[in-house]
C-alpha cells in the first residue's frame, strides 16, 4: 500500500505531510492513477498533467470551505484520492463506484458534478458571489485548461468576473492540448505568452526586494508600478486577462511544487481576480502518455506494461469517417467541422486527404453550427460530427442559424444513447427529444454501417434542410440474415397478423430482432417496425400498426417527449383501439456502468423487450377494446 496516500483519510490530511514528503506523494498519486486506469479504463494523460498542482491547490486551501471547480472535471482523479476517496478509488468509473468525473453525490468537496467544458469560470464565479453575500471567507478557485478557453462561454465567464472585481482564482492549466492538439487563435496567443514568461517573473522579484527596503521600500517600488504601467500602456500589449479586469501571472512550472505552493499563496490573499497561468504535460510520468497524449486522453482498461497502443476502432465513428472520405472524393463542397473531436468522431483520415475542407474550430459547439450556416450559404455541404452530449449547447443556433435560413446542414451525432461508464453528463440521451422540436429537421437513426453511409450520401444530395444522423458509441450489432435496406424512412419486419408489434430505432432494431426470435420460439406473432427517419415520422409507419392489437415502442432515449410519444398521438389520432406502451428513459441522468448493463437495467436489452411483450399481452387480454397507452 502506498505509504503516504494512504494516511490521507480525509479532506485537508495532506497539510498533515512534511514539504519534503510531497514528492514521493505526487508518485504515489500517479502509481495509484495509472494502475486503477489500467484496470477500469478512464482519462489518464489529463490526470496524470495536475498531480502537483492538485496538491499544492489541498496544501494551500482548505475545502470544503474552499471550493476547487475542475472545468470538465476529467482531471479530477488526485482531487478525489485528496478529498477521503482513496479506498475507493479502485471503484472508478465502475456500477456503483466513483464517478470518472467530480461529482455532489460522492462529496462536499465537488461543488458541482461537472463534465461539459469551458463552464467552471461562470459557476465559480456565481459561487464566489455567493459566499460574499453570504459573509462566507471561503476561496472559489476555478481550473481549466487551455483546450477549453477555445469555448466561448469562458470568456463569457472571464468578462464578468473581471468586472465583478470579486477574490476569485483562475489557474488557467496549459498543456496545449484538449482532446485533439488545441488549434486557433487562442492556441497561438497562449504559446507567444509561454514564450515571454521572463518579463513578469522579472517584475514580481523587482517589486518584491523594493518593498524590504526600509522606510521608502513601499513607495518606491508604488512609482516603479505606476512607471511601468504607463510605459506598458504606451509600448507593450498586456495580456488579453489583464485586459479583462484580472492579475495575471505566469508562465509557471506546473510541476513546480514550491513554485505553485507559493504562487497560490500569493493569490489566496489578494483581493482582486488573478489568473495564473501554469504550463503542465499531459500524461506526466507515464512515457506512454507522454509521447501520445490523445491517445491516452480517454481510453478502455489497458496492458500498463505493453501500454493501450493507437488500434483504431471499428466502430460507427470509424464507417462515418470512411463514407465522408469517399464522398469527399467525387464531391468537392463536402466539408467537414469538428468541435475538437477530430479523432473521436472518425475524420483523422479526413484531415489528411482534405485539408483545405476539414475545419476544427475548438471546443465552441455554438460557433460550430453557426460557421456551418455561413459555408452553407455559400455554396458548401458541411457537415458537422459532434457527439451527442455536446450538441446539446447548439440548440438555439439548430434553431435560428439553421433551420430558420433554410440551409442546407448536416449533423453527424455520434454517440447517441447510452454511452457507458463516462456516466450522467456524457449519456447522448436526449438529441432525439430536442432535435424533434427544430422546426423543419430531418433525423436518421441507422442500425448498421450501411444504412449511415445511405443516410449521408441521401442527406448530401437532398433538397436544402437541416439534417441530423444519430448513431450509437461503438460496433454495429446483431443483423438478421434476410435484412437488407430498404432506402425507405420506415421498415416493416414480421407477419402482418402479429399479436404484439415492436416499434424502434437505432441501435434497439438489433435487440428488438433478437427479441423476436425468442418470441417466435415460444409460438407468439409478432411485428418489427423500423423506424428509418424519426423525424418526421413517416405517417404511413404508423397506420402499419393501427390493427395490431398490442403495440410497444422502445426507445434508448427519453421519454418526455421523445419519438416514442410523438408516434404514441400519432396513434390515438388515428383512432387506435389496441394497447400501446412507451418503453424508454424516464430520468435522463444516468450513472457510469458498462453500457449492456445500463441498457439490461433500463429494460432495453433482449430480455427486457420479451419481459415487456409477456407483459403486454397479459394486460391486453384484460382490456375491453379501448386505447390505452402506458
Amino acid at each position: 500500500m502506498s505509504r503516504l496516500l494512504s494516511k490521507i483519510k480525509a479532506p485537508n490530511d495532506v497539510k498533515k505531510l512534511a514539504a519534503n514528503e510531497l514528492p514521493e506523494l505526487c508518485d504515489e498519486i500517479r502509481e495509484e492513477i495509472i494502475s486503477t486506469v489500467a484496470d477500469n479504463g478512464g482519462h489518464l494523460a489529463s490526470n496524470l498533467g495536475v498531480v502537483e498542482l492538485t496538491v499544492a491547490l489541498h496544501r494551500v486551501f482548505t475545502l470544503p470551505e474552499d471550493c476547487i471547480v475542475w472545468d470538465v472535471g476529467h482531471q479530477s482523479y488526485a482531487h478525489k484520492l485528496l478529498t477521503g476517496r482513496e479506498e475507493a478509488f479502485s471503484t472508478l468509473r465502475r456500477e456503483d463506484g466513483l464517478s470518472g468525473f467530480p461529482s455532489r453525490e460522492e462529496s462536499d468537496c465537488d461543488p458541482f458534478t461537472t463534465g461539459h467544458s469551458s463552464a467552471s469560470i461562470s459557476s465559480a464565479l456565481g459561487l464566489s458571489v455567493a459566499k460574499a453575500l453570504a459573509g462566507d471567507p471561503g476561496h472559489v478557485i476555478a481550473v481549466i485548461g487551455d483546450g477549453a478557453l477555445t469555448g466561448g462561454l469562458a470568456y463569457e465567464g472571464l468578462n464578468n468576473a473581471g468586472r465583478i472585481n470579486r477574490n476569485m482564482i483562475v489557474i488557467l492549466n496549459d498543456n496545449a492540448m484538449s482532446i485533439s492538439r488545441n488549434v486557433g487563435s487562442i492556441a497561438r496567443y497562449l504559446s507567444y505568452v509561454r514564450a515571454k514568461p521572463g518579463y513578469l517573473n522579472a517584475k514580481d522579484s523587482v517589486e518584491a526586494a523594493l518593498c524590504r527596503v526600509p522606510k521608502v521600500g513601499e513607495h518606491m517600488a508604488a512609482e516603479v508600478r505606476r512607471v511601468k504601467n504607463q510605459i506598458k500602456k504606451n509600448i507593450f500589449n498586456t495580456t488579453i486577462f489583464q485586459d479583462l479586469g484580472f492579475n495575471y501571472y505566469g508562465p509557471f512550472d506546473g510541476h513546480d511544487l514550491r513554485t505553485l505552493t507559493s504562487v497560490l499563496t500569493m493569490a489566496r490573499d489578494m483581493d482582486k481576480p488573478v489568473l495564473i497561468h501554469i504550463r503542465t504535460y499531459k500524461g506526466r510520468g507515464y512515457k506512454y502518455a507522454e509521447n501520445a497524449p490523445s491517445v491516452y486522453h480517454g481510453l478502455a482498461a489497458f496492458d500498463r506494461e505493453k501500454g493501450a497502443g493507437e488500434a483504431i476502432a471499428k466502430g460507427f465513428s470509424h464507417a462515418f469517417g470512411e463514407t465522408m472520405c469517399t464522398i469527399a472524393g467525387v464531391n468537392e463542397k463536402l466539408c467537414a467541422v469538428t468541435a475538437a473531436m477530430e479523432s473521436g468522431t472518425g475524420l483523422t483520415d479526413f484531415r489528411e486527404k482534405y485539408r483545405s475542407r476539414f475545419f476544427d474550430v475548438g471546443i465552441a459547439e455554438e460557433h460550430a453550427v453557426t460557421f456551418c450556416a455561413g459555408l452553407a450559404r455559400g455554396g458548401m455541404i458541411p457537415v458537422f460530427a459532434v457527439y451527442s452530449t455536446f450538441l446539446q449547447r447548439a440548440y438555439d443556433q439548430l434553431i435560428h442559424d439553421g433551420a430558420l435560413q433554410h440551409l442546407k446542414i448536416i449533423l453527424a451525432v455520434d454517440r447517441a444513447g447510452v454511452v457507458g461508464e463516462d456516466g450522467q453528463t456524457h449519456q447522448g440521451v436526449f438529441d432525439a427529444a430536442f432535435l424533434r422540436t427544430v422546426p423543419d429537421i430531418h433525423v436518421y437513426a441507422p442500425t448498421y454501417y450501411d444504412e449511415l453511409s445511405d443516410n449521408l450520401d441521401d442527406c448530401i444530395k437532398g433538397e436544402n434542410h437541416l439534417y441530423a444522423i444519430r448513431y450509437p458509441r461503438g460496433k454495429e450489432l446483431y443483423r438478421p440474415e434476410n435484412y437488407t435496406l430498404s432506402g425507405k424512412p420506415f421498415y416493416v419486419f414480421g407477419t402482418e397478423d402479429a399479436s404484439a408489434t415492436l416499434v424502434t430505432y437505432g441501435r434497439m432494431f438489433s435487440f428488438a430482432c433478437e427479441a423476436a426470435e425468442t418470441l417466435e420460439k415460444e409460438g407468439i406473432k409478432r411485428r418489427i417496425v423500423k423506424l428509418n427517419r424519426i423525424v418526421p415520422i413517416d405517417p404511413k409507419a404508423v397506420e402499419a400498426v393501427l390493427r395490431c392489437p398490442t403495440v410497444l415502442f422502445f426507445e434508448e432515449g427519453v421519454r418526455q417527449g421523445g419519438i416514442a410519444e410523438e408516434f404514441g398521438a400519432m396513434l390515438l389520432d388515428r383512432n387506435f383501439r389496441g394497447h400501446y406502451e412507451v418503453h424508454a428513459i424516464e430520468n435522463g441522468f444516468i450513472k457510469h456502468a458498462p453500457m449492456f448493463r445500463t441498457l439490461h437495467k433500463l429494460g432495453l436489452d433482449v430480455e427486457g423487450m420479451v419481459n415487456a411483450v409477456h407483459t403486454a399481452l397479459q394486460i391486453a387480454e384484460k382490456k375491453d377494446g379501448k386505447a390505452v397507452s402506458i
